[in-house]
């Protein structure tokens, strides 16, 4: 079945979606992400129409990552310059192995045709029925996750922000932290350091999901990263332009000491 391929080979946005072929490309082109599969559209609607034929075929595809899994939707017009879809899209964490997949699915199937989501397409303009493409990827347990801009979303200067925090990049993302924000300029000089207010963790728990962890009172407000850890997110920064093009806006997270991208969309420009 072509519609179901692992990530590396998911070149057609019409069928896996903008974040699975984003991610594609990055894959060949060197960049560090997590091992995964790309599914389609059609494959995640004919499992969560409970199609057995798909849903088998589905889990012995996804089976060699092991788990715990990420899965993300990749709908075809999610993650453009115009519309970002972060937030109206679920996104599953540690579901356990590929035989918990077929609900997960179903889940991000159904929040792409909520009510909220569908308002929202049409707020930005997009009036067509959701193809709902999604990313599974083998999970991560990092140290520190968050995101960076490659330009300054605020001002437009030509530097790196990055917001991070401990344990899953959720945290920064969902806004459940005050996160650590970094300035850098491209010759990777640091220009800010400044702490944020970083009470809690998500963790992944044993049989799936996450929890809301309390982080140690000397870690709080402690940066969580380090300047040779900087200097490796601003090479990143470089990479991912060079794939992708100028203003990104990056999720990364730092696990076993590895440094690992594992999203990258345009910078949503602001409407007028």
């Amino acid at each position: 079945m072509k519609e179901v391929v692992r990530l590396e080979k998911a070149r057609e946005t019409a069928l896996f979606g903008s974040k699975a072929v984003g991610l594609g490309q990055a894959m060949r082109d060197g960049l560090p992400v997590p091992p995964g599969v790309a599914l389609s559209g059609a494959v995640v609607e004919a499992v969560a129409a409970g199609k057995d034929r798909v849903i088998k075929h589905v889990e012995k595809a996804v089976h060699p990552l092991g788990g715990p899994l990420a899965v993300r939707s990749s709908a075809v017009d999610e993650d453009g310059a115009e519309a970002s879809f972060a937030g109206q899209h679920l996104t599953l964490l540690n579901v356990p192995s590929s035989e918990e997949l077929a609900s997960a699915l179903s889940e991000i199937w159904w929040s792409a045709n909520s009510d909220s989501a569908i308002s929202y397409r049409q707020r930005v303009g997009l009036f067509t029925r959701p193809s709902v493409g999604v990313v599974v990827q083998a999970l991560l347990d990092p140290e520190t996750a968050g995101v960076m801009f490659t330009q300054n979303p605020v001002t437009g200067a030509d530097e790196r922000v990055i917001e991070a925090s401990w344990g899953l990049g959720e945290a920064v993302v969902a806004g459940q932290v005050i996160p650590d924000t970094f300035r850098i300029e491209r010759s990777g000089r640091v220009l800010e350091r400044t702490p944020g207010l970083k009470k809690i963790a998500i963790r992944t728990v044993s049989g799936g999901g996450t929890v809301e962890e309390e982080v140690s009172p000397e870690l709080v407000e402690r940066l969580c990263l380090e300047d040779d850890q900087l200097g490796e997110l601003n090479r990143l920064a470089d990479r991912c332009e060079l794939v992708y093009g100028s203003a990104r806006d990056i999720e990364w997270a730092f696990a076993g000491g590895t440094l690992y991208l594992l999203q990258c969309r345009a910078v949503t420009r602001a409407g007028p």
